[in-house]
């Protein structure tokens, strides 16, 4: 399955999913399960790296704050062993939507001091709108493992001659800005026009030494 076919299939699948939920309301839901899935990666990825086994990852614990900081210091989080991505998936039925809260409860509090301005509240949409996506914690977990189960294919180990999860990402992010019909500009600015607007940048800026950049704050 190429990038286009898996992108088409999680849209297609996503958009029956999210049932009565906004459009613009369900694309935080399922970007922050691929971001957070993106993030667990990394880290396995990285201890893999620097040669920590399956055993030694099976025994990361936020109580060896020795490991939790070597961790922090070189990927700017720690996502304990029971809280990755992947793990969830392992659980299969014992797999509860109280695992998601404890684990984004988890990241929040555990991200290097160096790092907060890149990770802090990067979950707080997600975690307060796990709600909304079922009456109880009993169709709360069903939603999500839907969700998690139709992320976990997702390609993110840089093997791959083409960024997989750049382009499912902002493929989602347009389709979810198609389907929020007046609300769409409020988080979406076509591809097009965004190459469009960076060349004339990189034009009139070619040749200069230095430059400034003003930015308006809404």
């Amino acid at each position: 399955m190429n990038k286009q076919q898996l992108a088409n299939k999680i849209w297609e699948s996503a958009n029956k999913m999210r049932s009565k939920i906004e459009a613009n309301e369900y694309k935080d839901y399922i970007l922050g399960f691929i971001f957070y899935k993106y993030l667990s990666d990394k880290e396995i990825k990285f201890l893999k790296e620097n040669d920590f086994s399956e055993e030694d990852i099976a025994a990361l614990d936020e109580e060896d704050s020795e490991t939790v900081e070597y961790i922090q210091k070189n990927v700017g989080y720690f996502i304990a062993y029971n809280d990755l991505f992947s793990t969830w998936i392992k659980k299969g039925k014992d797999f509860d939507v109280s695992n998601v809260r404890d684990a984004l409860s988890a990241f929040s509090r555990l991200i290097y001091s160096s790092h907060k301005k890149v990770f802090d509240g990067v979950f707080d949409t997600l975690q307060t709108g796990l709600s909304k996506l079922g009456d109880s914690s009993g169709s709360q977990t069903k939603a999500i493992s839907s969700l998690i189960q139709l992320i976990k294919d997702i390609p993110m180990d840089g093997k791959q001659d083409y960024d997989v999860l750049g382009f499912i990402y902002e493929y989602l992010i347009s389709m979810f800005a198609a389907n929020a019909g007046k609300k769409a500009g409020e988080f979406y600015t076509p591809h097009e026009v965004s190459v469009l607007m960076s060349e004339i940048v990189a034009g009139h800026l070619n040749g200069r030494s230095e430059i400034k950049i003003y930015v308006l704050w809404d």
